[in-house]
C-alpha cells in the first residue's frame, strides 16, 4: 500500500488523471491525500469531484478556501466571482449529492506523525488542539447551521487566536487558518494579502511554518495553497502547491519514501 499525496487540483480533471496513472495509483491497495481546493478556476471541477466520490475511501481529503467558496455559492451566502469556473457544478443534475458529499469533508486530518491541512496552523496549536478546533467547524459545516454560518464565514477579523474566542469569530479563525494563511507575525497575527514566494517577505512576517515555538514541528504537516512557494519538502513539511492551475504542475509525493511525481499543466 502507497499514500500519495497531492497537490491542489482546482478543477484541472485531465492532469489529475494523469498523475494517477504516472503514480500508478490502485484504489483497491492505495491511498490519496488531498490538500483541498478540489474546484475552481480550472476547467473540469466538476468531473474532478465525481472521480473522487467514486473512489471511496481510498480519498483522504481536506477542504480548501475555493472548496468553501463553492459551499457557500451553493447556500446562498456568496456569488460567483470573475474567474470562477463553479456554473456546471452548481447546474449539474447531480449537484446536491456532489455538494453534500463535499460538504461532509474535513478541515484537518491527522494520522500517525503526519497531518493534512490545506493552508497552515497558527503557532500555538499543537497537531491535537488543531484536530478538536478543526472538528468544532466541521461539525457546523455537516449540520443545517452551516447555511446560516456562511454569512459570517468571511473577513479577516480577528486575526490571531485567542482560547477566548466564541461562535463564529472563532469559526473564522480556525478557517482562516487553516484554509487560508501564509505568513503571520511571530506572535502569530495572520497576513492575508501577500501571495508571493520566500524572497520577498513583508518586513516582520514569517512562513507559518518558521514560527519560533510553533507547537506542531513534531508532526509533518502535508499542505498546499501556496502556490508562489512551489514544492517544500523538508523533514516535517510536505509543500504541495505546485501551480498547476497556473500552468505549472501538478504534484503527488508518496509519502512512504518522498518519491516525487508531477505532471506538466501547460495546456488546460
Amino acid at each position: 500500500m502507497a499514500t500519495y499525496a497531492i497537490g491542489d487540483l482546482q478543477g484541472c480533471h485531465r492532469h489529475f488523471l494523469e498523475l494517477l496513472d504516472l503514480t500508478g495509483f490502485n484504489s483497491t491497495r492505495d491511498r490519496l491525500w488531498l490538500v483541498g481546493d478540489i474546484v475552481n478556476r480550472g476547467p473540469d471541477s466538476l468531473s474532478s469531484l465525481r472521480t473522487l466520490m467514486t473512489l471511496g475511501e481510498a480519498v483522504t481529503m481536506v477542504l480548501g478556501n475555493h472548496d468553501l467558496h463553492l459551499l457557500a455559492i451553493a447556500a446562498g451566502s456568496a456569488r460567483l466571482k470573475s474567474g470562477d469556473t463553479l456554473q456546471p457544478v452548481l447546474d449539474a443534475p447531480d449537484s446536491n449529492i456532489l455538494l453534500d458529499w463535499l460538504r461532509h469533508q474535513r478541515l484537518f486530518y491527522h494520522e500517525d506523525e503526519y497531518a493534512l491541512v490545506h493552508a497552515g496552523l497558527l503557532p500555538a496549536w499543537h497537531t491535537e488542539q488543531a484536530a478538536m478546533l478543526a472538528q468544532e467547524v466541521e461539525a457546523i459545516l455537516h449540520s443545517d447551521r452551516f447555511q446560516t454560518f456562511s454569512r459570517s464565514m468571511y473577513g479577516n477579523a480577528p486575526d490571531c487566536w485567542q482560547d477566548t474566542l466564541r461562535e463564529e469569530n472563532r469559526w473564522r479563525v480556525i478557517i482562516n487558518a487553516m484554509t487560508r494563511m501564509r505568513i503571520c507575525s511571530p506572535e502569530g497575527k495572520m497576513d492575508f494579502a501577500y501571495k508571493g514566494g520566500l524572497s520577498t517577505l513583508p518586513h516582520g512576517l514569517l512562513p507559518w511554518f518558521n514560527l519560533p515555538g510553533r507547537a506542531s514541528r513534531d508532526t509533518t504537516i502535508v499542505f498546499g495553497h501556496w502556490s508562489a512557494l512551489g514544492l517544500h519538502l523538508t523533514p516535517n513539511l510536505v509543500g504541495l502547491d505546485t501551480g498547476c492551475v497556473w500552468q505549472g504542475y501538478l504534484t503527488a509525493v508518496r509519502l512512504e519514501d518522498r518519491k516525487v511525481f508531477q505532471v506538466p499543466c501547460a495546456q488546460p
